[in-house]
């Protein structure tokens, strides 16, 4: 069974680029949604293995739901230009992987890896 990934990214072709780059490498994704509120309601059915979160979608933060996974015990990276994504999001952000913004395929696959351990 492959590892789930939740996207929570609100740029809808940055969204499916990533869908598209997880899925080739055998991930299944869920979502990708672009809201916080999309994301806890999805969150409600299935955890996923790891997340990959924007820090800033459009008009909020994703802060809620790394709050959310890190209380859930599932790890999780980001996808953001911010060198420092805590300084906005908040300290649940502090010292998780950062796969970048834009990210390129091998910056991410890192990210995952160090959330897996693989």
């Amino acid at each position: 069974m492959p590892e789930t990934v939740l996207i929570v990214e609100d740029e809808f072709f940055i969204a499916m680029d990533l869908q598209l780059m997880l899925e080739g490498y055998g991930w299944r994704v869920m979502g990708p949604v672009g809201t916080v509120k999309d994301a806890l309601l999805l969150l409600e059915t299935e955890l996923p293995s790891v997340a990959l979160l924007d820090v800033n979608l459009g008009r909020e933060l994703v802060t809620p739901v790394a709050e959310y996974l890190k209380a859930h015990d599932v790890p999780f990276a980001v996808a953001t230009a911010y060198d420092r994504p805590e300084q906005y999001g908040g300290e649940v952000l502090a010292g998780v992987p950062n796969a970048g913004k834009p990210t390129d395929e091998r910056r991410l696959m890192a990210a995952l890896m160090q959330l897996t351990g693989r």
